[in-house]
């Protein structure tokens, strides 16, 4: 029996995707930004897009929600944000009574570890870490075969495990200092890059700085893709600093796989290949033989994961 096409939202710190799907299969797909919107605005724009998918795919018969918040499971309320305005939002049961149709909510990197599970490099691993490189970092752990969410739903927060106690402050709301999100996010390449673009201006990236461009976290893999050796060295960097966390996780969780996606793994093993040092040096054997594998569904994995929680919560209601 094919399964039942549901819809999936991943709601980013930038960028919104919304899908309806069976599986990774896409049949209808809308792409709206997120960036400098209010809560209210965001809800509005979340009951816009879920509608106009609903009219497209009547037969769509549930909606997941994978939100970059931190999220109590139980209620459907997202706790707070780092990257957008949301806080103590009752998100679940706001798009419900709007839209008419059954909704769950998670975290954005929980769901995209849950497509990347049973879909992607990850499939078929009943342990499996999975990190999501962009605007922050974001975790999602897979355990027995679960998605593991902690005590009310909001635990994963695996961009915010600390890998430098006196590092510098960390992104939006977090209150703490030298998390990984703040050493190796997108943001962080970026501002790594603009410092080595300052101090080697005969580099491409400095060429970029010079001529006006923004320096940011493309502009640092562009440069890196094309063999740009400073732009290589800050690779270097942030994926080192990717592999501290990694020989953490791999220590702590002893995971089938360690699954690295997001904008940042455009990159590749210039990202990885760095973090897979530091575990192999770090972490306690066997753990250092951990793999750390690109994430192979790209920017659909969250949409993707969403849309298959909803499949899975419309099963347990019905059986």
């Amino acid at each position: 029996m094919s399964e039942r096409e549901t819809i999936g939202v991943d709601l980013g710190g930038t960028k919104m995707l919304v899908g309806a799907l069976r599986g990774t299969e896409v049949s209808w797909e809308s792409r709206e930004a997120s960036t400098g919107q209010t809560e209210d605005e965001l809800v509005e724009l979340l009951v816009r897009e879920v509608g106009e998918a609903h009219e497209a795919r009547p037969d769509a018969a549930a909606v997941g929600l994978g939100i970059p918040a931190t999220i109590d499971h139980d209620s459907g309320v997202a706790v707070s944000a780092v990257n957008l305005p949301l806080a103590d939002l009752p998100i679940r049961d706001l798009v419900a009574e709007r839209t008419g149709l059954a909704v769950s909510v998670d975290n954005d990197a929980n769901v995209a570890a849950l497509a990347e599970q049973l879909y992607g490099a990850g499939r078929g691993a009943e342990y499996m870490v999975m990190l999501t490189i962009g605007t922050g970092i974001g975790g999602g752990l897979i355990l027995g075969g679960e998605v593991y969410r902690g005590a009310h739903g909001a635990g994963a927060e695996l961009g915010h495990m600390v890998i430098q106690a006196d590092g510098p402050p960390c992104q939006g709301n977090c209150p703490n200092h030298g998390c990984v999100e703040a050493l190796a996010s997108g943001t962080a390449l970026g501002r790594e890059g603009r410092a080595a673009a300052e101090s080697s201006p005969d580099s491409a990236l400095g060429k970029v700085l010079a001529a006006g461009g923004e320096v940011d976290g493309r502009a640092v893999t562009e440069a890196a893709l094309s063999g740009d050796e400073v732009a290589i060295g800050v690779f270097d960097l942030i994926g080192g600093r990717l592999g501290v966390a990694c020989s953490s996780l791999a220590n702590i969780f002893q995971p089938k796989a360690i699954v690295v996606g997001g904008g940042v793994i455009a990159a590749g093993d210039l990202l990885l290949e760095p973090a897979r040092r530091e575990v192999r040096e770090r972490a306690l054997n066997p753990m250092n033989q951990t793999p750390i594998l690109e994430a192979t569904l790209g920017n659909a994995a969250g949409m993707i994961g969403a849309a298959a929680m909803a499949r899975s919560e419309l099963a347990k209601v019905a059986g």
